[in-house]
């Protein structure tokens, strides 16, 4: 089921977070749904600040690994499109090529800074917005899926502002809208959702207040769910942790218990599969 007959049926859908082939097949594997294509999470694992200092096309590439390895819908986090419309065109054409049909786009200036990231960072104005949404939607055709990311809580403007926003969003063809916050608990996002009265479906983010419960936000009518970065913060204090182990104690004997085996990795990178291509084909 793609996210277009998700979002239709009106599933309650949980986004996981992953950033290249090996985490997009762990997030599969796991059970989830569908898959989050983290901006910050992908040029993190290039080593790059979430600023657009990563190309678009370093994204694609990235974004084909995923798709390559997996079999559940991706969502991928196109920033605020790469530029203007032109670049939403052309991103967008690309995504299909690799056969993603979903994206969410905020609404912020390019080029954008990561959204925990100071205070009252400016917003494209609105009718700048809407151009990109209606390109992306002609561009990827009745399938592919825009979901219209609202930064107007998050960059200390009103609830007005921000339900403004969506409506003028839907308008211009959004399928779904993300209300983003950064508050410690979900209060704000409840009551953008209840104003909102479900015209279209709702994303949320509980980044920050992690402490709200799942069946709070169904009950708020909040259906879709991004587990944003856990998987590359996860790991970073996982390597972090092994590497400095290692080099303070020159050894692997308190490592290897919390390191996956040999034969859990093999299975990821489908190593038995490819010995049975060795001998059907290599005789």
């Amino acid at each position: 089921m793609n996210l277009q007959q998700r979002l239709a049926q009106g599933k309650h859908t949980q986004f996981m977070e992953a950033h290249n082939g090996l985490s997009a097949k762990i997030v599969e594997q796991v059970g989830f749904e569908a898959i989050w294509a983290s901006g910050l999470s992908m040029s993190a694992a290039m080593g790059l600040s979430d600023r657009n200092e990563a190309s678009w096309s370093q994204v694609i590439n990235a974004l084909e690994q995923m798709a390559d390895n997996t079999h559940i819908p991706i969502l991928v986090d196109g920033d605020s499109g790469f530029g203007n419309y032109l670049n939403v065109i052309r991103f967008v054409k690309k995504l299909k090529q690799i056969n993603i049909f979903a994206m969410c786009i905020e609404d912020k200036m390019f080029p954008k800074i990561n959204s925990f990231i100071g205070e009252n960072q400016p917003l494209a104005p609105i009718s700048e917005f809407c151009n990109k949404i209606r390109a992306a939607k002609d561009t990827g055709g009745e399938q592919f899926t825009v979901v219209a990311r609202i930064e107007a809580l998050i960059s200390g403007r009103s609830m007005d502002e921000a339900l403004e926003r969506a409506e003028a969003y839907k308008e211009a063809g959004a399928d779904a809208i993300l209300i983003h916050s950064k508050k410690k608990d979900a209060g704000e996002v409840f009551t953008f959702s209840e104003r909102w009265n479900g015209k279209l479906p709702l994303f949320a983010v509980p980044t920050k207040y992690y402490k709200t419960e799942y069946q709070e936000f169904v009950n708020h009518g909040v259906s879709n769910l991004i587990w944003a970065n856990h998987l590359i913060r996860s790991s970073v204090r996982s390597m972090r942790e092994t590497a400095q182990t290692i080099f303070n104690e020159k050894s692997l004997i308190n490592i290897e218990k919390n390191v996956s085996t040999l034969d859990e990795l093999f299975s990821l990178t489908s190593e038995r599969y490819m010995d049975g291509l060795e001998s059907k084909y290599n005789n």
